[in-house]
């Protein structure tokens, strides 16, 4: 962490991913609190009084989670595969994704046949 590096405490956190209380509107902190002991890759920096803060990494982390459990419908068992394979935002993972691979592999297959193309008109 650099000296100007902006760190935001676990109740900030939660307003920021919208994890809150409909009715009482508190932060859901156990939420963020399950998702520190399930994932290895969350390390929250503890300052006094044992209090959590976050950097802006840790902040994407937590909203790429979120994103893959609540918006996807993921598992944290597959959540946990994806952050294993070193996917840390996003945009990684989004063009990591199983759609993004298909669509690789078939500009990889079509761009082999205009070559042999080419090649033919060539010769």
């Amino acid at each position: 962490m650099t000296a100007k590096e902006k760190i935001i405490n676990i109740g900030e956190l939660a307003k920021e991913l919208n994890l809150v209380d409909k009715k009482s509107g508190k932060p859901l902190l156990h939420t963020l609190r399950f998702w520190e002991k399930q994932f290895s890759q969350i390390k929250p920096i503890l300052l006094t009084g044992k209090r959590r803060y976050y950097t802006i990494n840790t902040v994407n982390l937590f909203k790429l989670i979120k994103f893959l459990l609540k918006d996807q419908g993921m598992t944290i068992r597959g959540v946990k595969n994806i952050l294993n394979k070193k996917i840390k935002s996003l945009d990684a993972y989004k063009a990591s994704s199983i759609k993004a691979e298909y669509y690789s592999e078939k500009l990889k297959l079509k761009s082999k046949l205009l070559l042999k193309k080419l090649k033919k008109i060539r010769n």
